[in-house]
Parts: C-alpha cells; structure tokens; sequence
C-alpha cells in the first residue's frame, strides 16, 4: 500500500496484513466489554464496578482476577454473564462472592480495611440473557439461590445435562452421551430445557441496540445506584481509642 504523512512530501510503502475474521470478532467483543464498563464507571460515578464473564474457564477466573479486585470496595457491582459460553469455575467465583467482611483493622496510619480481605461488601446483580449458556447458567442460578442479589436480562439458554465423551470407541471415536443432570434441595431438576428465568426481565431490542443502546446494562445501573441510595455501603467509624 502506498500512502504519505499529511507532512511529508514523499510517499511509501507499507505491508499490510490483514486479520482473520476470527480475531476481528474478538477485537469487537473487547470493544463492546470496554465500552460496557467505561458506561459503568461513568453513570456511577466510580461508586459500581463491572465484571464480563465471556465463560468459564482458565482464562475467565484470570480476568475475574484482573477486573475484581481494582473495584472490590465499592458499593455496587454488575457482573455479566451475558454471551456466557459456560465451562466449570462457577462455585470458585461464588465462593469469593459469598466472603463477608466480619470485622475491620484500624492502623494508627491510614484507613481502615475488613476481614475476610477483599470480600465484597456492596450490592451486586448479575446480567444474563439467551446467550448465557452451561456454567453460565449455573453461575446465574447459585447467584440467585444464595441470595447474593437479583437477576436481570432474559431466560437463559437451558443447557445443564453434562456429557460424557469416555466411551471410546475401536476406532478412538466416541459417541457423546448425556451423563449428569442437576436438580434442587427442592427435588426440582434445574435449568435443563428452560434456563433460568431472570428476576427482572429486560430485553435488548434489535434496533436499540443496534444504535448503541444497551437497555439491560442501563437497569442495572439504575437498580444499584438506587439501592445504593436505600442502603449506602459505608466503612464504620473506628471506636474511640482506650485511654489507658
């Protein structure tokens, strides 16, 4: 390709390679994510943090690590399971959610900070809709049946029947057979055929969104910038020191 500086008098030659369509899908999808929590830290003016969760591997509790902790102290949180391709670290993230704060230190220097470190204090939500799928779905439902917060979006994609692939054949093929369901305290079997029906329902339409909207990112904020203004989340004040 020839081009030339808007300041140069000569022109050159570059070499450019283009992307696969693979890579240009996930460089949109990190814009739609970024785009996402800039809107977050925007509206809630530093009070919410935002957490993507594109599923539910490896590489999604390393990104959980990366977005969690720079925004664990403050008073709400989003965390989208939206387009959610499953996988199997639901209980792990549940288990950092469940972590409650039950007393603070009080350093002669500085703020006080809780213990258990690093739980999460605040309101939180989780964003889920059609996309969500497998773990996801778990994810979705542990969050609910815990009683971490609310649901909002649409019904999920109703897959939770694991497979099995250890049937090998002669041949080393294998025929996938459906192996384990998962069902409630309540002798209900779960999510199967269904999904998780969220607790509020919002929908993203075509054309809306299409311009840029995002109707059930918006609920969320709008319900923690709400219950935040219900029940703030603050630090309590240290006692008076002993005098001794």
């Amino acid at each position: 390709m020839q081009v030339r500086d808007a300041a140069a008098d000569q022109s050159r030659q570059v070499l450019v390679k283009p992307i696969g369509p693979d890579r240009a899908a996930n460089l949109r999808y990190d814009e739609w994510e970024y785009s996402r929590r800039l809107e977050v830290d925007k509206q809630g003016d530093g009070k919410l943090g935002y957490i993507h969760l594109r599923a539910m591997s490896s590489a999604d509790i390393a990104q959980w690590t990366r977005h969690y902790y720079p925004v664990f102290h403050r008073q709400g949180l989003i965390l989208d399971v939206r387009h959610n391709r499953g996988g199997n670290i639901d209980s792990w993230i549940l288990e950092k959610l469940l972590r409650k704060a039950w007393f603070y230190w009080k350093p002669r220097v500085g703020a006080p900070y809780w213990n258990m470190q690093y739980a999460f204090r605040g309101h939180m939500v989780v964003l889920c809709n059609e996309r969500t799928a497998s773990d996801g779905e778990a994810f979705a439902e542990g969050f609910r049946r815990l009683k971490l917060g609310p649901l909002i979006g649409t019904r999920t994609w109703g897959g939770e029947i694991w497979l099995s692939i250890n049937n090998r054949l002669v041949d080393q093929g294998y025929a996938s057979a459906a192996q384990t369901a998962v069902y409630g305290p309540e002798r209900k079997w779960l999510i199967e055929g269904h999904g998780v029906d969220p607790d509020i329902v919002v929908d993203n339409l075509p054309h809306a969104t299409f311009q840029g909207h995002d109707a059930q990112l918006q609920a969320a904020i709008s319900h923690l910038l709400k219950r935040i203004e219900e029940d703030p989340v603050e630090v309590p004040d240290p006692p008076a020191y002993p005098r001794k």
